[in-house]
């Protein structure tokens, strides 16, 4: 059947209608047309002519597209694709990408043989070059931090040992070094910034020691802001940007591949929220991000940031907040409600004449309300070398002191 019924088309008139149609000589149109001398014949021959007028004119403002026949094209091209098995893609895409995903074991205190996976770290790793002889790997530095020993399986199932390159605490990456002798195939790094909400996305990796997983979902957010607490103390002192993906994330698949449809790492998975209740909630670092710092750790093997040499807890901190007592002791005015005290000054701070139950409340007369701001502005905002200008209450006395931001030194 068409869009229409059938008898819309029909130029014949059925039995029963003929049977209904018949009427006198001279009552009615049909009476009329046969006293003018127009045969049954000519009636139907118009009456085809008309109807075939009318149906070419609804099929083409049917199927009318305003802007172009390209478009046309591309619509009458959907049954085609639909032909095929709608999931090829994610087929295709894993099968690109997932022999550059390796698994990382760590060895912590204790040796090879005497493996004991309570005592030790399984994560993922993603093969992103190979150069001189040498395959690179990127991983999150939560994956092999406090390794004796690095080793990495590929999906082959060669076991190959692995040299730190360098790590970056602060943006959970680092990059590894193993013999590129059985290295066949290198990860090709997608562009981040074009993700969309929903887009569809695999996590390859190593969950629980299961090597070689694969796990899909969508984009749930494309720039989700998480706060950190790189000390694990509980305490929040950097915000991390991620891709947020409900592509379920287990303990073992940090450090491996968030990849797109056209086989494209995205992003390095990197965390998950485990709670009760609580699903699909599982984060990447996205790929811009990620590839900034590989380039200059391959350089120099650590990221370099500005270092003002205070170690601080906020006065407001809700995990450990300053009572009555504590507060009369610093002699802050009652206006100042925000700020970070100062435990132990060193470097930069210690030669500006910082030192413990300083309040520092602005840098260059920019409010600094917590340990994480004043992370965040001096990583963003300034570079080594920098003259800083630091507000601070010293036992209720507002003071100023300036000093040069310079790099940590190496622990």
């Amino acid at each position: 059947m068409g869009l229409f019924e059938d008898e819309f088309y029909s130029t014949k008139v059925s039995r029963q209608s003929k049977e209904h149609t018949k009427v006198k000589p001279n009552s009615g149109s049909w009476s009329k047309a046969h006293s003018k001398g127009m045969s049954t014949l000519q009636i139907s021959v118009i009456s085809s002519v008309i109807s075939a007028m009318v149906a070419v004119l609804l099929f083409s403002l049917v199927t009318e597209v305003p802007n172009s026949t390209t478009e046309v094209a591309a619509v009458s091209a959907v049954p085609i694709k639909m032909e095929t098995d709608p999931f090829e893609r994610l087929i295709q895409a894993a099968a690109k990408v997932r022999p550059a995903v390796v698994s990382i074991a760590n060895y912590k205190d204790l040796k090879k043989d005497e493996l004991d996976l309570d005592e030790s770290g399984l994560g993922s790793g993603v093969i992103f070059k190979k150069e001189n002889g040498l395959a690179y790997i990127i991983t999150n530095n939560h994956v092999i931090s406090e390794a004796d020993e690095l080793e990495v399986m590929t999906t082959d199932g060669d076991l190959i040992p692995a040299t730190l390159v360098g790590t970056d605490v602060v943006n959970d990456i680092a990059v590894l070094s193993i013999d590129g002798k059985k290295i066949h195939t290198i990860a090709e790094i997608g562009n981040s910034s074009t993700l969309r909400l929903g887009e569809t996305v695999i996590a390859i990796g190593n969950p629980l020691g299961l090597g070689d997983t694969l796990t899909s979902g969508i984009v749930s957010h494309t720039n989700r802001i998480i706060p950190v607490s790189m000390n694990k103390d509980g305490v929040y002192d950097w915000e991390q940007e991620v891709i947020q993906t409900d592509a379920a994330i287990n303990e073992g698949n940090s450090g491996g591949a968030l990849v797109n449809l056209n086989g494209e790492v995205i992003g390095i998975n990197t965390m998950k929220i485990s709670d009760m209740g609580v699903e699909g909630l599982g984060f990447a670092i996205p790929s811009k991000h990620v590839m900034h710092i590989v380039d200059e750790l391959m350089l120099t093997g650590k990221i370099t940031r500005p270092y003002i040499g205070v170690y601080t807890v906020d006065i407001n901190n809700s995990f450990a907040p300053l009572d009555a007592e504590e507060r009369k002791s610093l002699k802050l005015p009652g206006d100042v409600k925000d700020g970070v005290l100062v435990l132990d000054a060193v470097g930069p701070a210690l030669d500006a004449g910082l030192k413990l139950n300083d309040v520092i409340t602005k840098l260059d007369n920019i409010p600094i309300k917590s340990t994480m701001k004043l992370r965040k502005f001096l990583y963003d905002e300034r570079k080594i070398g920098d003259i800083l200008e630091v507000t601070f209450y010293r036992e209720g006395v507002l003071k100023v002191v300036k000093l040069t931001l310079s790099d940590k030194p190496v622990e």
